[in-house]
C-alpha cells in the first residue's frame, strides 16, 4: 500500500507541474533582434518539480543500464566524454558515431515520463538517450540528431535532473548562438527544422562538480535509414 501511494503522490506531482508549465513558457530570446535567427524549441523551465526530479535522478542512475561507449577521432578511438544508456521500444534500433544502439527495456521511471512528456508533446515517443554527466569535466560537442532513423523534422523532448549545465545552439548559416541554463528538472523540446540548421551542445564546465542525466526522449522509424 506504501508503495501505491509514493508511485501516485510522484504522478501528481508530475501532473501538477505539467499543467502549470504547459501555460508558464517563456522565451529566453525575447531581448534579441527579430531579424536574428531563433531555434524552433519549447521551453519548460520547471516541468518537474525539484523533489520530483531528485527522486527521479536518483532512481533513474539506479536503473539504467550504464555504458562507457568508445568513439573513432582523427587521434584513434577515445571514451566518450560520459555515459551513455539507450531505452525504447523493441526495434527501435539507433545508429549514431558507429554505434548501434540496440534498446533495453523501458526502466519503470523512464517510462513514466515518457508518458507524461509524450502528452505533453502530442507524440508517442518510442525511444530516448540517456546521457550521465559525472561532473563538469563530462561533456558533449557540437553535433545535431539528423540520423535518417528520426526523419527529417524530428521532435525531441530533452529533459534535465541534477546539475545545472550550459546548452549551446548555434545556427549553421550565421554562427548565431543561444544558450540555455537547463536547471534541473527543465523540459527543452527541440522540433521542426532545428536539427537541419542548428548545432548543439554542453560544453565542459570545470567549475560543475555535480552530477546530470539528461534524457532526450525519440521517435525511431527503422525503415527510414537504407
Amino acid at each position: 500500500m506504501g508503495g501505491a501511494r509514493r508511485a501516485h503522490s510522484r504522478r501528481a506531482k508530475l501532473c501538477v507541474s505539467r499543467s502549470i508549465q504547459a501555460f508558464a513558457m517563456f522565451d529566453l530570446f525575447d531581448d534579441t533582434p527579430q531579424s536574428a535567427p531563433h531555434p524552433d524549441v519549447r521551453w519548460h523551465p520547471s516541468w518537474l518539480a525539484d523533489d520530483a526530479a531528485a527522486e527521479a535522478l536518483t532512481r533513474i542512475i539506479a536503473e539504467a543500464d550504464w555504458r562507457q561507449e568508445r568513439i573513432r577521432t582523427p587521434g584513434g578511438w577515445v571514451d566518450q566524454p560520459r555515459l551513455t544508456a539507450w531505452q525504447g521500444d523493441e526495434g527501435a534500433v539507433y545508429v549514431y558515431s558507429g554505434i548501434r544502439n540496440v534498446p533495453q527495456p523501458w526502466s519503470a521511471t523512464v517510462a513514466e515520463l515518457r508518458d507524461a512528456i509524450s502528452a505533453l508533446c502530442g507524440v508517442r515517443f518510442n525511444s530516448v538517450l540517456l546521457n550521465r554527466y559525472r561532473s563538469g569535466a563530462d561533456s558533449m560537442g557540437w553535433h545535431a540528431d539528423h540520423e535518417p532513423e528520426l526523419g527529417p523534422e524530428p521532435v525531441i523532448a530533452s529533459l534535465s535532473l541534477g546539475a545545472t549545465r550550459r546548452f549551446d545552439l548555434r545556427h549553421n548559416a550565421t554562427g548565431v548562438v543561444r544558450s540555455f541554463r537547463l536547471t534541473s528538472g527543465s523540459l527543452l523540446v527541440m522540433q521542426g527544422m532545428t536539427q537541419a540548421q542548428w548545432r548543439h551542445r554542453v560544453p565542459k564546465e570545470p567549475a560543475v562538480c555535480g552530477e546530470r542525466v539528461n534524457l532526450t526522449f525519440r521517435i525511431v522509424t527503422a525503415g527510414l535509414r537504407k
